[in-house]
């Protein structure tokens, strides 16, 4: 059959009607005109074509690959699919993306015809083949259940929105799924539950009596394991004792709070595909089944609602689930040896807990992870009765969040971009341990962590953690500066997990280690905690004097001896990127010690001369750029040093000799060229260099390195991030030639944590329409037809550097709290605004109308001083 394009070109061309029908045999024509008509239809019916709104509803192929994370920081998730299907079931402490293991709620209306049907949209086409075993029917999946005809489903992070409907149901449905997301309350955003709410509408004209189940496999189960399903009131208990391959408990609790639920504890036992047919065969019938409990192995279990809806009137059905794996067999990174003489004074710290850094610190110093809800919650039935009986309060809270942060009045591409990447905090790339510390990966591989140890120069662009959960946020800073760091001031980029005292035998990271400084700065005009800041400054002091004895032993001002960094590779001889972290950082190093009344000069004197030697001397006239040197340095021969980057071969020698190192960018445009300046900035610290040169770089890098269409682009590295037609910002270009045989090892990629780095500092200068360019470009790609909305993915799923995308909130509004001198900062580059605001102690908006501020806290409180607007200060009156 010709395609819908070619088949309306063929009725065009002849003239559709009159004596031009009679050319053609009767048949064909009617063929042809009875599929365009169907066609035409369903176009009418189905605005498929249309593009889809930032921040609005995913319908029809924008639904395909969306998958909303539902679970607590550190603790795992269960996603909710844009069609309603349950899947990405992560509750062992550990990723297993797609893992879909047949989890579905259905319907059962009496006494009408096709009235059974799993509560949930058409089932995507990438789900019937090209999954593994498709080829062999996908055999005992849900998949091939009856489902409703239309699905539209809207995110209101933490909440998921699903409306489904069928004309054979004369029921309006909305499913909700969610779990508790509350800035500030850093426990109940960290537990292991999600819920599904079922709401029903009678839309006919005649009482409906219906059934809704709750059915499912049994998830948690392993081969050759010991598993059983147990009780729990209005609901029933998944369990996994464990076996010889993998020795940890699981429970998985699925329940409801209406005392009308029939609990059946064992699906039917037999071969093939019996205990799905035969529990289908009882929904199909619009039967309830009770079944007690067996000793072991049962295939699934239902929860049972019955219920009757009058004419207009509606039911909510709440269905609560909770997860519980205390033990791993995790460890991760090298264990090195307790510092002796540790003297924290001489800038020396073993543990945060050894000088009262940690509020979580328990002296943990367990061989494995351990979750930190197992420390908080003893048991299944413990978790699951605090998750029934705190409920409502955590729903009204969690809603209170969303409600204030969707009160936004700024652009939607830019609200959808930060919303979507906080789901990364309900991924398995977050780890919460048992004392309650933060402990992160970059992101997740489909079954295991991807980069382990909270790494600095990862996690040195995420802005979300600082302003949500600022304390967990500090556990972060405390690991790296006192596990982490060597007593000379080296530190372990990846931390051990569980946090103990790391090894020390690889380079630093120079973006990473600078970075940490400039947070630290951050973490304490956040929370106002001077005297977290005097404990921890002699290692701050012992870090900055590393920095500058290892990359700046001359004490030029610039980052010149070969410095690793977030590329995987050494940079050799000073550059842009690097040289404005040094700078932000000896400047957030002068500002901490003039507080605390320490001797700064030469760390004044080190930030001047860098600023100046940016300014001239990697200052192209239009970007800033790398001086490629390996000659006069202290480093020995590139051939010897250590380095990701394997060993140098007979060519690479000889390229050595005409090009420098490899691995390098040279003359290039880098997209992470004023990255330094960025986070300077995102800390609240002032351009480390001058102003209008940082905008002239961010301009060129939005000239050269934002392409609408990668057709003709040429990616050896890793592609699938983006590619073919797609539009995207590569991380290098090379406009003016230059460009390197080997230049760094991912120049040519695009990753969405710099995106989202580069849009939201061009937005900060100024650029408001450029730096849109790029978040649309990003977005675009993530609109869920290839990709999911939520899973910016890049060494990995759920990727940590992604979460730069908060700091489109301060850019755009120039909305800052320091807790330190009581004052807001407002800087709008855009006009009039409302937007959301989290701090230390509380979250709500801040709006600005006419050049008037106002300040509404809807969780906590703030106490403000001075508000000061575009740099003009005045006296705050609420």
């Amino acid at each position: 059959m010709k395609k819908k394009s070619d088949r309306r070109a063929f009725l065009k061309n002849i003239g559709i009607g009159g004596s031009a029908a009679a050319l053609f045999p009767v048949i064909t024509l009617k063929e042809e005109l009875t599929e365009i008509i169907a066609d035409e239809k369903t176009d009418a019916e189905e605005p498929a074509g249309e593009k889809r709104k930032y921040n609005g509803p995913y319908t029809q192929q924008y639904l395909n690959r969306v998958a909303f994370p539902m679970g607590g920081i550190g603790a795992g998730m269960i996603c909710m699919e844009g069609t309603g299907a349950l899947s990405h079931v992560s509750v062992k402490n550990k990723p297993d993306i797609f893992y879909e293991p047949g989890i579905f709620s259905a319907i059962a209306v009496k006494g009408i015809s096709n009235g059974a049907k799993v509560l949930e949209g058409p089932v995507p086409d990438w789900k019937k083949f090209g999954r593994q075993n498709a080829g062999n029917g996908l055999e005992g999946s849900t998949t091939g259940l009856p489902r409703f005809r239309n699905a539209s489903f809207l995110t209101r992070f933490p909440f998921g929105y699903l409306d489904i409907s069928d004309p054979d149901i004369p029921l309006k449905i909305r499913v909700t799924g969610w779990s508790p997301f509350i800035p500030t309350d850093d426990d109940n955003s960290s537990l292991p539950v999600a819920a599904m709410e079922y709401h029903f509408v009678n839309t006919g004209k005649s009482t409906l009596e219906a059934i809704y189940s709750f059915n499912t496999k049994n998830f948690v189960k392993v081969d050759d394991g010991k598993n059983k399903i147990t009780s729990i009131k209005n609901g029933f208990v998944l369990t996994e004792e464990g076996s010889k391959e993998q020795p940890f408990r699981t429970d998985a609790a699925i329940f409801t709070d209406d005392d009308s639920a029939v609990i059946d504890h064992c699906w039917f036992r037999g071969g093939w595909w019996d205990p799905l047919t035969m529990a289908w065969n009882t929904i199909k019938n619009a039967e309830v089944k009770s079944v007690s409990p067996v000793e072991a192995n049962a295939p699934g279990a239902s929860l049972y609602v019955p219920f009757k809806l009058a004419p207009g009137s509606e039911k909510k059905i709440k269905i609560m689930m909770a997860w519980y794996t205390p033990d791993t067999n995790q460890a991760h990174g090298d264990v090195g040896k307790p510092k002796e003489n540790c003297n924290p004074a001489n800038g020396c710290c073993n543990s945060p807990g050894d000088i009262g850094l940690d509020k979580y610190d328990k002296d943990f110093n367990g061989k494995y992870y351990k979750p930190w809800y197992s420390n908080r919650f003893g048991t299944i039935n413990e978790l699951s009765e605090y998750w029934n009986q705190q409920y409502d309060d955590l729903q009204k809270k969690s809603t209170l969040f969303k409600d204030a942060f969707y009160a936004s009045t700024l652009p939607a591409e830019v609200i959808e971009a930060v919303a979507a990447n906080l789901t990364i905090l309900k991924s398995p790339t977050v780890l919460r341990q048992y004392d309650g510390r933060l402990w992160s990966f970059e992101g997740c591989g489909d079954t295991w962590g991807c980069c382990h140890g909270s790494c600095n120069h990862v996690w040195n662009y995420a802005q979300a953690i600082p302003h949500l959960f600022p304390a967990l946020e500090r556990s972060l800073r405390n690991t790296e500066f006192c596990e982490s760091q060597r007593e000379d001031g080296h530190q372990n980029f990846r931390a051990t997990l569980p946090i103990q005292p790391a090894t020390h035998d690889f380079h630093s990271a120079a973006d990473g280690q600078l970075g940490g400084i400039m947070k630290i700065y951050r973490e304490w005009r956040i929370s106002g905690d001077h005297e977290w800041l005097r404990k921890i400054f002699p290692m701050v002091k012992s870090s900055m004097d590393y920095c500058i004895r290892t990359w700046d032993p001359r004490e030029k001002g610039l980052i010149e001896e070969p410095h690793h960094n977030t590329y995987d590779i050494e940079f050799w001889g000073p550059d842009g990127m690097h040289t404005s972290f040094y700078i932000g950082a000896l400047n957030a190093f002068v500002a901490m010690g003039e507080y605390l009344g320490k001797e700064v000069s030469k760390y004044k004197t080190l930030a001047a001369l860098g600023k100046k030697a940016i300014e001239s001397e990697l200052y192209d006239g239009e970007f800033f750029i790398q001086k490629i040197q390996y000659k006069g340095l202290n480093a020995g021969d590139p051939t010897n040093e250590k380095s990701f980057g394997g060993d140098y071969s007979a060519e690479a020698k000889e390229l050595l000799e005409k090009e420098g190192p490899k691995y390098q960018y040279g003359k290039g445009c880098l997209s992470d060229g004023v990255l330094g300046a960025w986070i300077a900035r995102m800390c609240g610290l002032g351009d480390p260099m001058n102003s209008g040169k940082i905008k002239s770089h961010l301009l060129a890098v939005h000239k050269y390195n934002l392409k609408k269409t990668l057709t003709e682009h040429a990616n050896p590295q890793r592609p699938s991030y983006a590619l073919g037609d797609e539009g995207g910002l590569l991380l290098c270009t090379w406009p003016k030639g230059g460009k390197l045989s080997l230049p760094f090892v991912y120049s040519d990629e695009v990753w969405t944590g710099i995106e989202h780095q580069v849009a939201s500092h061009l937005m900060m200068m100024g650029q408001v329409k450029e730096g849109l360019d790029i978040v649309r470009a990003s977005r675009n790609r993530y609109d869920g037809r290839i990709r999911n909305p939520f899973n910016e993915y890049e060494c990995g799923h759920w990727y940590a550097r992604a979460l730069s995308s908060y700091g489109y909130l301060e850019a755009l509004t120039g909305v800052r709290y320091d807790a330190v001198d009581k004052k807001l900062f407002v800087d709008s580059k855009i006009g009039d605004f409302t937007s959301f605001l989290s701090t230390e102690t509380g979250f709500g908006t801040v709006s600005l109308k006419a050049g008037k501020v106002s300040v509404s806290m809807v969780h906590g409180k703030l106490d403000i001083d001075t508000v000061v607007v575009s740099g003009k200060a005045s006296k705050y009156t609420a």
